[in-house]
């Protein structure tokens, strides 16, 4: 998107009382972690209460203790582990589909029926285990999504006819007026019936710099006002803000299925069916030829345990439904199993600049003292700072930045005025400064470039300038410019050593704004001064070359992109709904780092799942081989079963440790 050239000088006072700005401490910028304690899972319940009644009854049984004394453990076990994956086969089979489940249920009860109900009940306890395991995985992804919430507002100021009151954001209806405070988030969208401000509105439009607001301009949602209080009349439901829609998104993630866990899901009903027929003909082959009941029906129930695909079920949606977890809890939140697959199937990146690449937040580039003013450049800076010091606008927090910087005394300012639209006055040492808009054409040597942005700003060597005049004459100019992320060029590289090949730029800017973003990310490939066509264009060209795209962006003009892409990643902090939506994949906290961190991350589930696979099908293969060609006992092939089926459920879930987010120097983004 391009950097929008913001009409300098827009300082206003509001007509309302504002007192002062809130300071956001760190725990205001961090979302709480939440986590959902094992035993609150019904499934991790009656797994546990199956364990212990099983447990409870071995040593009984092996005891040669009477029967009644474990008879009715092993029957809570069965209840417990059993009842729910035997309800869910049923209403599978009532669909016409045969679930892996029932046939568990089934292999269970034929085990009991031939005496072997030890041997059944380790059979359900551990298909009950490894049920729990996946609900785990599936719940700490909805942890990451639910402490998301705290990141929006959470209650508003409405006024009423009795004064004001703290409402939740939920309760608030289209037509209830508000009070936003200074540094408060807007809660709702509507308009300005009264009072002046600024508002940060990067989430929605991507403007890298506040906006003027004044009665009857519009306000969005999560936007965070500035300096002055406004009221402000809700004009949409909050439910259909950019944050409750990306929540909504995201829970949806754990109900989504990757491609390869759509192929596995195909393919097992008709190997269900074949296994129940092999079944049959493992148990009627021996027995037309003689062999007795007990040994034929105990053969067949074996290979039915042994041959089940449990293990091959479990072996994809574990491994990424970890990795959305562990994402999101880093602050990356990806939207689907799908998404998170192909992530990590990606080979080019093509990013944009503003917002994206660079801050969005301005800081002096350069400093030009004019011909014959009697200034150096740290003269003609302090100078501009000691005007600016009481201003709260951003570009004026640059300039009293850049001063401290290189550690300039700034004399003290007095009879301060602000112009909205033109820039501030005051008097330093006796003289009028006044630092704003250069109205007055003085020629600063450089050549000029008009950005197609909002506002009347010019834009000078991809940043914007403001004169400085002392007692009305022209002492000099002022470069802002927006800078690159700390850690652009990090990610940069981070891509390029994953893909193989230097990231693309793609941006709106001109060519030297363009440019000078690269210079300092290390990226050679650049293409500046592009529509959001002509960002499709360039994405589809690449796939066209048979690349796999991960576009990043965070503007409205970025949405066409990230659907063409073959993966799409918005910023979230200064994305725009529709780019939120678009996007496969969301940074929270705008961590560039987070981006090749979440590559690595799906890359390293996509090679898990390949291992649960290479498990599941050895395992398979090598018991049922071992069933049908000699004598594998029951309880050797329901322990080889699931056993590789709790393996690779627990492979899965190593991506939700911590170290799954390391980055290979052992450095790691920070988390939320």
């Amino acid at each position: 998107m391009s950097l929008h050239i913001f009409l300098y000088g827009v300082r206003v006072s509001s007509t309302l009382d504002s007192p002062p700005v809130p300071a956001l401490d760190a725990s205001a910028r961090t979302a709480p972690r939440r986590r959902t304690r094992v035993l609150a899972l019904p499934e991790a319940r009656w797994a546990l209460l199956a364990t212990v009644a099983f447990l409870l009854a071995l040593p009984l049984h092996f005891a040669d203790a009477p029967g009644w004394t474990y008879g009715p453990l092993y029957a809570v076990a069965y209840l417990a582990g059993g009842w729910e994956p035997a309800l869910e086969g049923l209403r599978a089979l009532r669909g016409k589909t045969l679930d892996v489940d029932l046939l568990m249920i089934v292999a269970a009860l034929g085990a009991a029926a031939i005496g072997q109900v030890l041997d059944g009940a380790l059979l359900i306890v551990i298909f009950a285990t490894s049920g729990a395991l996946e609900a785990l995985a599936t719940a700490r992804t909805a942890d990451s999504v639910r402490g998301l919430l705290d990141l929006a507002p959470a209650k508003a100021t409405r006024v009423t006819a009795d004064g004001e009151e703290s409402v939740p954001v939920s309760r608030l209806a289209v037509g209830d007026e508000l009070l936003i405070r200074p540094g408060e988030r807007i809660g709702a969208d509507g308009r300005v019936l009264d009072g002046t401000s600024e508002a940060d509105q990067a989430t929605i439009t991507g403007e890298p710099l506040p906006v003027l607001k004044t009665p009857g301009d519009e306000v969005f949602a999560g936007t965070l006002n500035g300096t002055g209080a406004l009221r402000v009349r809700v004009e949409r439901d909050p439910a259909d803000s950019v944050i409750a829609r990306i929540v909504t998104l995201v829970e949806e993630a754990s109900r989504t299925k990757a491609p390869t866990q759509l192929f596995i899901e195909k393919v097992e009903q008709r190997y269900a069916v074949g296994v129940v027929a092999t079944t049959l003909a493992v148990f009627a082959v021996p027995l037309a030829f003689g062999a007795d009941l007990t040994g034929a029906l105990l053969r067949a129930m074996t290979f039915m345990i042994v041959a089940s695909p449990c293990a091959v079920v479990l072996a994809t949606m574990p491994p990424l439904l970890s990795a959305i977890a562990t994402a999101g809890r880093h602050g990356v939140l990806v939207k689907s199993a799908l998404a998170m697959e192909r992530l990590g199937e990606i080979d080019t990146a093509a990013l944009d600049k503003t917002g994206t690449l660079t801050e969005g937040a301005p800081e002096v580039t350069a400093v030009r003292p004019a011909t014959g003013s009697g200034l150096d450049e740290d003269a003609l800076l302090a100078l501009a700072a000691a005007a600016e010091h009481p201003s709260e606008h951003p570009l004026a927090r640059a300039i009293v930045a850049a001063a401290r910087t290189r550690d300039l005394r700034l004399a003290p300012a007095c009879d301060f005025t602000a112009k909205p639209g033109h820039g501030v006055t005051a008097t330093v040492d006796g003289r009028v400064v006044t630092v704003g808009r250069p109205d007055s054409g003085l020629d600063t040597d450089t050549d000029t470039d008009t950005d197609t942005g909002t506002g009347t700003g010019t834009d000078v060597e991809g940043g914007t300038v403001v004169l400085v005049e002392r007692d009305g004459a022209p002492v000099g100019t002022l470069v802002l410019a927006d800078r690159p992320r700390a850690d652009a060029a990090e990610t940069a590289a981070g891509l390029t050593a994953l893909t193989g090949t230097s990231p693309v730029l793609l941006t709106g800017d001109n060519p030297r704004a363009a440019a000078q973003v690269a210079t300092a990310t290390g990226i050679t490939d650049v293409r500046a001064s592009l529509l959001p066509e002509d960002k499709v264009t360039a994405v589809r060209e690449l796939q066209r070359e048979g690349r796999k795209v991960l576009f990043v962006g965070d503007g409205v003009n970025d949405a066409p992109a990230l659907a063409a892409a073959h993966s799409g990643v918005a910023m979230g902090r200064a994305g725009s709904d529709l780019a939120l939506e678009t996007a496969d994949a969301v940074v929270v906290r705008d961590e560039l780092a987070a981006i090749p961190a979440v590559v690595r991350l799906s890359r390293a589930a996509r090679r898990l799942v390949v291992q649960n696979l290479l498990v599941a099908g050895t395992f398979i293969t090598v018991l049922v081989l071992w069933d049908l060609l000699g004598h594998l006992p029951l309880p050797l092939g329901v322990a080889g079963h699931e056993g590789s089926t709790v393996l690779v459920g627990l492979n899965g879930l190593r991506l939700l440790r911590e170290s799954a987010w390391h980055r290979p120097d052992g450095g790691r983004p920070r988390s939320l």
